[in-house]
């Protein structure tokens, strides 16, 4: 079967178990699984315009649009729903719901009941999909990104994005959160500076969040607020894309401009690697800290001037395996299936 390319991706998005991805694009949008690894639908410019976001719910038939780029045919500050079983031929036949803001929306975390409406200084929480009426609204610390996270799971109904203190993050129990009424926020202080990404783990038990600066990523207990571990990418400051837990939150992943995806160990903490120094047992203040740090157990990269994402592929086999989606220079999604990861050099690491 012949495809167009795919020109002018704008952004790339999994879905909530990492089992699809979606493109939002100049031409519109491509949806495809993960495994296999193939196309399972796509919109046309004709039917959506160009697309700055979209967000797929679970492997449903719902997708939210959000509109941007050259040509659109929807507003970037509005959010469309798009029912793709529903019958008719003509776009607005497939438009269900519609959200209107005043300001840009930059990201649209759902959850099978809720979805959740992220604006750069405030987000809004949602009943969905049937009857939707708003339950939530939290301002924010300034959140250029649209940082937030929706934890997935019918057993716990978490949200996490920026407080308002620098390097802060909130968590709110919705389901503990009475509607149209203030409770007092769990707040975690993360990092000295800004938050650069936030990912809950499946069970919404674990939150981890790299600073602005990237060479750091904390580990929070979503219940008790205590930092579990602080694991480190580098020295160098990166930009960081995303970062992801394995299904079982086993392993972690991350992805930044330096085009390399690293991997943590988080259920066996042996596996990642340490300073030399940890063997010694007592060691000056200045790299006490850095002593402590635990690095990546593995490692692999991608083009350096690629956006990349990267989540672990849910698989029956004993084999580990993740999906990595990067955006070249020329505005093409390069799809890369890793199942052998480059490893580090076990043990322990000098201090540079």
């Amino acid at each position: 079967m012949t495809q167009q390319p795919l020109q002018g991706v704008n952004s790339l998005r999994f879905n909530q178990d990492q089992s699809c991805f979606c493109c939002a694009m100049e031409t519109g949008v491509r949806i495809y699984s993960v495994e296999p690894l193939m196309e399972k639908g796509h919109l046309d410019h004709e039917q959506v315009g160009s697309m700055g976001l979209v967000e797929m719910l679970h492997r449903s038939n719902l997708l939210a649009l959000v509109g941007s780029g050259i040509s659109p045919k929807f507003f970037e500050i509005s959010v469309l729903i798009w029912d793709d079983a529903r019958e008719g031929k003509d776009s607005k036949d497939k438009l269900v719901l519609e959200f209107t803001f005043t300001k840009p929306v930059l990201a649209v975390p759902m959850r099978h009941d809720k979805i959740v409406i992220v604006l750069r200084n405030r987000l809004y929480v949602y009943s969905f999909p049937d009857n939707p009426r708003k339950l939530f609204e939290f301002d924010t610390r300034d959140n250029p990104k649209g940082l937030c996270d929706l934890c997935p799971s019918l057993e716990k109904e978490l949200l996490v994005f920026p407080g308002h203190r620098c390097g802060s993050l909130q968590l709110v129990d919705l389901a503990s959160t009475k509607p149209g009424t203030s409770s007092a926020p769990f707040t975690i202080s993360a990092h000295q500076s800004d938050v650069a990404c936030v990912s809950l783990n499946q069970l919404g038990t674990v939150v981890a969040s790299p600073s602005q600066k990237g060479t750091l990523i904390g580990l929070f207990d979503t219940q008790s607020k205590e930092k579990l571990v602080e694991l480190r990418r580098g020295t160098d400051p990166a930009t960081l894309y995303c970062i992801n837990f394995s299904h079982d939150s086993s392993f972690l992943c991350d992805s930044s401009d330096k085009g390399t995806v690293h991997i943590f160990g988080l259920k066996d903490t042996r596996l990642n690697c340490h300073s030399v120094l940890a063997l010694v047992g007592k060691v000056g203040p200045m790299i006490g800290r850095y002593v402590d740090f635990q690095w990546s157990l593995a490692s692999f990269t991608v083009p350096a001037e690629s956006t990349c994402i990267s989540a672990f592929r849910r698989n029956t086999s004993k084999k580990r395996q993740l999906c990595n989606c990067h955006l070249r220079s020329w505005n093409l999604p390069q799809i890369c299936l890793h199942s052998r990861w480059k490893l580090q050099q076990r043990g322990f690491r000098p201090v540079p």
